[in-house]
């Protein structure tokens, strides 16, 4: 009878705690390893699953991509030779920057299916980013600096200098800069001058940085900010006029003496052949001569 009362309870205690079978779980569900090291991914699973039961890994890549990692008990062939499986738990013997993503563990059995998620993040340092700084920007006009990695694994972070002072996020902010009107992202590396003024004018550099390894930085370019030369503008319109204009006069004067030639439409003349009977005269002389003979 006591046995009888106590499964009711034990029953509702296994509902409010959340205890329950067939269960699948890790002990390390954000994995970080350095490019080239190994590393192991942990799947554990409860015995309600069998002694049989079907362990499974897919990969899936930063891009979406995904692809099994271990299938019917055995490594793909894209990882055969450097994975293996014991236990349930995923055994790498080296992991490069392509390994990044999150790995499934699927376990089924007994008519169960459960699964638990390990995310894998492979530790590149940065390489030297490529930016694009423009040498000269006129005034009130935008200027976009750009700064980008590629190489850097997580994706690494960007920071701007202006001759060698680091610009802050937010100039606003800042006592020393809330005369600067910039945008800086520092997630994809963009500094953007809205509205360009000779203040902005400077040599810029940017860094890329991550946990990894030490930052590395692009090679510095002074962008200068310039008034409109209206001046050279209006220079550059007159010259463009007076050659026009010169152009002209020689078209004029070749075509008066007479170099170039004329458009006049010439004569059409039409070729009529001799007939074969004479002409007028002839059938006139013709009729004299027969009246005569007569």
């Amino acid at each position: 009878m006591l046995v009888i009362g106590l499964l009711p309870l034990a029953l509702f205690l296994c509902a409010a705690t959340g205890v329950r079978g067939f269960t699948v779980t890790t002990s390390n569900a954000d994995v970080r390893v350095k490019e080239n090291d190994g590393a192991d991914l942990k799947c554990t699973y409860s015995g309600d699953f069998g002694s049989n039961a079907r362990v499974e890994w897919k990969f899936k890549d930063l891009k979406g991509s995904q692809s099994y990692v271990i299938f019917d008990g055995k490594p793909t062939t894209p990882y055969a030779g450097r994975v293996t499986l014991y236990d349930g738990n995923l055994r790498f013997t080296k992991m490069t920057r392509v390994d990044n993503g999150v790995y499934d563990c699927e376990v089924s059995g007994n008519g169960h299916f459960g699964e638990v998620r390990v995310k894998v993040t492979v530790e590149v340092p940065p390489s030297a980013p490529l930016c694009r700084i423009p040498t000269s920007v006129t005034t009130g006009k935008t200027a976009m600096l750009t700064c980008h990695d590629s190489v850097g694994s997580p994706p690494p972070k960007y920071r701007w200098y202006k001759d060698t002072t680091l610009l802050p996020p937010d100039p606003h902010k800042i006592a020393g800069f809330k005369n600067y009107t910039y945008k800086l992202n520092p997630e994809n590396g963009n500094l953007e001058f809205v509205r360009a003024a000779k203040i902005d004018s400077g040599s810029f550099f940017c860094e890329a940085f991550n946990d990894a390894g030490p930052p590395q930085r692009c090679k510095t370019v002074k962008m200068e900010v310039r008034d409109l030369n209206t001046g050279g503008i209006v220079a550059g319109v007159l010259v463009f006029l007076l050659l026009l204009a010169l152009l002209a006069l020689g078209i004029w004067y070749a075509h008066k003496k007479g170099y170039l030639p004329s458009n006049k439409p010439k004569p059409n003349v039409v070729y009529q052949p001799p007939s074969l009977y004479g002409g007028e005269d002839e059938d006139r002389d013709f009729k004299q001569k027969s009246s005569f003979v007569v």
